[in-house]
């Protein structure tokens, strides 16, 4: 993956969230593929915040929070890979992200993960001015 930047669209942007592994940026996007994976694995978005706090298991809970970065890391490399077909990079590996990073570093991203989930199921509401209120 070396130095060579993840091209995204602008909306993709918005609704990423920057970690570093490894020395290498990954932009991690929930988006409605990554939302599938997690609703089979626990049974929707609102129930994955309960199971990550109820892993009774250390292991265990490095082994979701590790399965969460790969799935949102690699959508970003798959966003990439639909739109830049000559330009392809490889999807980032369970393995690798347990190499590459620390017990420490996991704990950092999940803030990370929450705030991309955040940004992936925000609505964008634009409302019209009130006729009271001054647009100026």
């Amino acid at each position: 993956m070396a130095d060579e930047k993840i091209k995204l669209d602008e909306v993709s942007e918005e609704r990423s969230t920057t970690i570093n592994i490894g020395g290498t940026d990954f932009k991690l996007i929930l988006t409605t593929k990554a939302t599938k994976a997690i609703a089979g694995r626990y049974g929707g978005l609102e129930n994955l915040g309960a199971k990550l706090m109820k892993t009774e298991n250390f292991e265990m809970a490095l082994d979701e929070i590790v399965w969460l970065i790969t799935l949102l890391a690699n959508q970003s490399i798959l966003i990439h890979n639909i739109r830049n077909k000559d330009e392809k990079k490889e999807l980032l590996t369970e393995e690798e992200v347990e190499l590459l990073t620390t017990p420490f570093d996991l704990a950092e991203y999940k803030n990370a993960i929450m705030a991309s989930m955040m940004r992936g199921t925000k609505r964008n509401v634009e409302s019209e001015p009130s006729k009271n209120e001054v647009v100026g």
